[in-house]
């Protein structure tokens, strides 16, 4: 527990040098904001939500949505709640830490393994399932007592967000509502705290990567998202009460092309905490879910760019380049394997 970044860094005047990240890996190449980033009011005409969704994906993979369905009060009582669980005594939290990777509800520094890295990230981050419920709420935190009943609340609000927008991308697309229903049985948070740090210039939040899932869903507090787009590293503004929503992989692969994914990183600063709230949706890899390119965008002069795989295989694939540290497209897709 004495690993974990929010329980030793407050008042440290430098950077440790396990945290200090080699230069090529250093957030030192930003621009500028990306002012340009969609934001989808989710209560417009259907039709003009659908044309903005769609252009959106084709030409950033990510955009903002805001009047998306999920109450002010339930998103500001997340925050105030992972505010609450990451300033806990650590006696408190002992009970769902671990320094390796673990299925069910897990608390854990850095990445992906602790113990196997080189240099590590500067934050903490709380993971656990979410649906069913019933399933997995016992193995949620059992303080701030509140948790399983707000945590409970706010799923229940961002899955019925999530299908929302992803029967919207299915219409863009010409597919069927529902159409992404068999490729969304997983769904997992990630709460992802970055506390402030002396010198952000030598050490990162999260290194830049592009998700293995279908779709993310991001609630943040402050700025330190960045994602990477015409060659340049560009900041996104956090919107109060917005959600980032980002393309994983496997729309990517489902969409045969058609829609982006988006590769983006974690930055840090040097006077707050910063909370992001990460819901994912995607296939659940213990159904051996196949996916693959929607028959009905696979034409004469748009043919199959992937052959079909299971989900299973390509995060076993997808794990492998990131402990190599080889996450992003531009350093070789995870789908690489699988193009036809």
């Amino acid at each position: 527990m004495a690993l974990l970044v929010s329980s030793w860094s407050n008042g440290v005047k430098s950077v440790p040098k396990d945290y200090v990240m080699p230069p090529e890996r250093r957030a030192i190449d930003f621009v500028t904001f990306c002012k340009e980033i969609p934001v989808i009011n989710l209560q417009n005409d259907q039709l003009e939500i659908v044309q903005q969704i769609l252009k959106a994906c084709q030409e950033y993979g990510l955009f903002q949505v805001i009047n998306h369905g999920v109450s002010d009060k339930t998103m500001e009582d997340m925050m105030a709640l992972y505010d609450e669980f990451f300033n806990l005594p650590v006696e408190d939290k002992l009970g769902v830490y671990s320094e390796k990777p673990r299925k069910g509800c897990t608390l854990y520094t850095s990445g992906l393994e602790y113990p196997k890295e080189d240099v590590h990230y500067w934050k903490d981050t709380l993971k656990h399932p979410c649906h069913p419920i019933d399933e997995h709420s016992p193995s949620w935190p059992d303080k701030p007592t509140r948790y399983k009943e707000e945590v409970g609340r706010y799923v229940v609000e961002v899955r019925k967000m999530g299908f929302k927008i992803l029967d919207l991308i299915a219409k863009g697309l010409g597919l069927n509502e529902g159409y992404f229903n068999g490729v969304s049985q997983e769904h997992t948070m990630a709460i992802n705290r970055y506390p402030p740090c002396p010198d952000p210039s030598l050490a990162m939040g999260i290194a830049g990567h592009n998700d293995p899932n279908l779709i993310t869903f991001l609630q943040q507090d402050r700025y330190g998202l960045q994602i990477h787009k015409d060659g340049k590293w560009m900041g996104v503004d956090p919107i109060p009460n917005a959600f980032v929503v980002n393309l994983g992989y496997q729309l990517h692969a489902i969409s045969n092309g058609k829609l982006k994914v988006v590769e983006h990183r974690g930055v840090l600063n040097s006077s707050a905490s910063r909370t992001s709230i990460v819901t994912f949706f995607g296939p659940n890899p213990e159904l051996l879910t196949v996916v693959e390119p929607a028959k009905e965008l696979v034409t004469s002069s748009n043919p199959q760019m992937f052959k079909a795989y299971r989900y299973n295989e390509f995060i076993a694939n997808y794990l492998a380049l990131a402990y190599n540290r080889r996450p992003s497209s531009r350093n070789g897709s995870a789908l690489d394997p699988y193009r036809l």
